[in-house]
């Protein structure tokens, strides 16, 4: 299916601004495009009553994270939120627009967390920070006006994978017990063998087949890294006893295979998986609202499955 008349609108604009590709680029210059990318989009904020930067310990030094607090009565639900980029690039402002939505659209804390990258801090260094943040979010939730039993982890891309990996890294601590794992357009497999690197691996946006090369080699120590779970969260022996999840997969994406084998991975081992693959869009549209309708209704369907999980639909 041919793209969205949307997204070939934004694939015409991409092309008259003729930006390098990523993997032509170092990492501090692939970071500010990246930037440079976000802060062009368009739609105002969402307002919300309050919106906090802080520092929170972690395992190598601080953690910077940004806390939103959605409107209605505390104690709000938390979602611990992990931003995409390939572990490589992206920050708190390229993903503020996403979290203040998601927030604003699930009544729930979003914390926001900007874990270390590559290649100044490769593979597990974004794992070891998610983590952190994780438990911090579980045994601080009553200071920040949260419920700990009401918890989530979310993120897209990278985010994804980093989230899929604390779902299993919950399951096996026995704690904290999730309500859901939302999966936007998760890296499933860091082997990038995937059918869809070939079928979409050129021409669809910016993350094409060679830019995940370059997000691979700056994020991994070597290759056999991709063996090990934690960075290819597909290569875990069992998925059973993770929270539910939402998938969320663009079909002319790279990542499209990978997030239909996590979504068959985890029903497979009896896990509640809500997949949804949103036809003629391309990676990196769910943060393309208001501009892309279909970025639109993702963040509204993402917002509606935390929302029915905290109340324990």
């Amino acid at each position: 299916m041919p793209v969205h008349p949307q997204i070939a609108k934004a694939l015409e604009a991409l092309a008259k601004a003729n930006l390098p590709a990523i993997e032509d680029l170092d990492p501090q210059a692939a970071r500010f495009q990246m930037d440079q990318m976000s802060k062009a989009r368009g739609g105002e904020p969402t307002p919300l009553p309050k919106i906090e930067d802080r520092k929170i310990p972690g395992p190598a030094g601080d953690i910077p994270v940004r806390i939103y607090w959605p409107e209605g009565k505390k104690p709000h639900p938390i979602v611990v939120y992990f931003h995409g980029g390939g572990h490589v690039i992206g920050n708190l402002d390229t993903h503020d627009k996403v979290a203040r939505n998601l927030a604003a659209g699930s009544g729930a804390i979003f914390i926001s967390v900007d874990y270390r990258m590559g290649p100044e801090h490769r593979f597990p260094a974004a794992v070891e920070d998610s983590w952190a943040a994780l438990l911090w979010a579980y045994t601080h939730a009553a200071e920040i006006g949260g419920d700990q039993t009401k918890l989530a982890v979310s993120g897209d891309s990278a985010g994804g994978n980093l989230a899929g990996v604390m779902a299993l890294m919950a399951r096996d601590a026995g704690a904290p017990k999730l309500a859901l794992q939302s999966l936007v357009y998760p890296v499933g497999d860091y082997s990038l063998s995937a059918e869809s690197y070939h079928t979409y691996g050129k021409g669809f946006g910016i993350l094409t087949a060679n830019a995940m090369k370059w997000f691979q080699q700056h994020y991994l120590n070597d290759p056999s890294d991709a063996d090990d779970w934690r960075a290819s969260p597909l290569k875990a022996k069992s998925f059973a006893g993770t929270a539910p999840a939402i998938i969320v997969a663009a079909e002319c994406d790279v990542l499209v295979d990978d997030g239909k084998a996590y979504a068959d991975r985890l029903k497979a081992d009896g896990v509640p998986v809500n997949y949804k693959v949103y036809e003629g869009m391309i990676h990196a549209f769910f943060g393309m609202a208001p501009d892309i309708d279909g970025a639109v209704q993702a963040q509204k369907d993402v917002s509606l499955a935390l929302r029915a999980a905290f109340e324990g639909e």
